[in-house]
């Protein structure tokens, strides 16, 4: 209350300064500058994208829980074509079997996933219309021309209520979240953005959408982050073309010359440090090590002055061409020398899953950029993902995170060797319900015996 109050506050006194008129000195001009009534530009820009804003609903299929599982979620989108594309955030739709938006004059539909990039959090949707049938979309506007203090508003359909707009300001156009800003910094905003409002706009003034909602922050105030248009722009057309974001790996970890997190500092403007390679990529491979300064790709010089730099130069890195060479000018022990990197593409960026009913568990596929810590145990193999409680799984002590090895004396490397055992293993379950797995345990090779006699479907 106290907070809605202030708020209020705040638009009264604009409203006030917006229609006081300070009289002219003597001998000026009689006009007076008309400053535009503050409530009717929110207005304006309000009316031109609410209509826009969807309210999504997924089913979506999932095996944390130790079995595969169907559950609703619910999030936001922005309809930005005539042919009804929906953008929204690859997070709100992820694993979803059935999508269904809800649009601002009541009708529904049902829509298909035209294209998920996880790494910047968007997702492309195409709703099923009618021929002949019409939906209004939003105009996308430049982030790049915001600045700090400018008001936005943030739209969607908070914590699965039916859409609703909140206003606040930009209170930082170049955002750095640690884990969170691969190719892209972020607006932050103190416009409310709640659980609901991922997938929905942030709108400028003049009723352009310039973000998509996509974290909030819950405690210690309004602070909620939002994708930049002059990002997503780039990725929709990728979606568009080929269903995901098709980005080139190197396998370089980047670190700014001013690290103030790290307390680092390197003399200069010019490089980034490469921190680390990882193992089996093309930057290892080239002969890049950790500590060398590169200078240039291809001849073009490279700057990484602080954190918020590198975002841009991992996009600029994903964005190079696949399996074709590309000459590094790196300098190392304060020698300048010259290599050749060889990018690949960076593939899957998420392990495949698999239910395993009876032995009460789910398995996943290991992903280096998912499960960095069991693929440097095992590049290809499978862990188990989840472990259903009550169950079998849980009574014998396998735990999440278990490398499986093998099963029954047989070696395990894929989900398939898996989905292969397990079927035999059911099979045979009248003369055989106990088996031996090798599984791999924080780096440690342990033995469990799986006891599946017991049902506990039927209890």
């Amino acid at each position: 209350m106290f907070k809605s109050s202030i708020s209020f506050l705040v638009i009264v006194s604009i409203l006030f300064v917006s229609t006081f008129h300070i009289a002219p000195a003597a001998g000026a001009s009689e006009s007076v500058l008309q400053v535009p009534d503050f409530r009717s530009v929110i207005s304006a820009a309000k009316d031109k994208v609410f209509p826009t804003v969807v309210y999504i609903k997924c089913i979506r299929q999932g095996h944390e829980e130790g079995k595969k599982q169907s559950r609703e979620v619910a999030g936001s989108g922005v309809i930005i074509s005539a042919d009804g594309e929906v953008l929204t955030n690859w997070h709100v739709v992820d694993k979803a079997i059935e999508v269904r938006c809800l649009l601002y004059d009541g009708r529904a539909m049902h829509a298909t996933i035209t294209g998920t990039d996880k790494d910047t959090d968007l997702a492309l949707l195409k709703l099923k219309m009618k021929k002949d049938e019409k939906v209004p979309f939003a105009a996308i506007g430049k982030s790049g021309e915001l600045k700090e203090g400018d008001f936005v508003m943030a739209m969607g359909a908070p914590l699965g209520l039916n859409r609703s707009v909140s206003i606040g300001i930009i209170s930082c156009t170049n955002r750095y979240l640690p884990k969170q800003s691969q190719y892209s910094l972020w607006l932050q905003t103190d416009a409310a953005i709640s659980p609901g409002n991922s997938g929905g706009p942030l709108v400028n003034t003049a009723g352009e959408v310039i973000g998509i909602n996509t974290l909030g922050v819950m405690f210690g105030g309004d602070m909620g982050f939002s994708v930049p248009s002059d990002t997503f722009k780039y990725i929709i057309s990728q979606l568009r073309k080929d269903g995901k974001v098709n980005w080139s790996w190197c396998g370089l970890q980047l670190q700014p010359l001013r690290d103030f997190e790290r307390d680092t500092y390197f003399h200069g403007k010019q490089g980034v440090i490469i921190a680390e390679t990882d193992p089996q990529s093309p930057a290892r491979s080239a002969g890049i090590m950790a500590r060398d300064r590169i200078m240039a790709l291809d001849g073009k010089a490279v700057y990484a002055l602080t954190s918020e730099s590198l975002p841009a130069l991992r996009r600029r890195l994903g964005m190079l061409e696949k399996l074709k060479p590309v000459e590094v000018s790196l300098i190392r022990n304060g020698k300048e020398m010259k290599v050749t990197l060889m990018p690949t593409g960076k593939g899957e960026v998420q392990g495949k899953e698999q239910d395993c009913p009876r032995w009460d568990m789910t398995v996943k596929a290991i992903n280096r950029f998912e499960n960095p810590n069991l693929y440097f145990h095992r590049p290809k193999g499978v862990f188990i993902f989840g472990i259903k409680y009550p169950g079998n799984s849980q009574a014998s002590e396998l735990r999440r995170n278990d490398i499986i090895l093998s099963i029954d004396g047989k070696k395990v490397s894929t989900l398939d060797d898996v989905k292969k055992l397990h079927k035999e293993a059911l099979a045979n379950i009248k003369n055989k319900s106990r088996i031996l797995f090798n599984v791999l345990r924080g780096g440690l090779l342990r033995q469990v015996v799986l006891d599946f006699g017991r049902d506990y479907e039927q209890q």
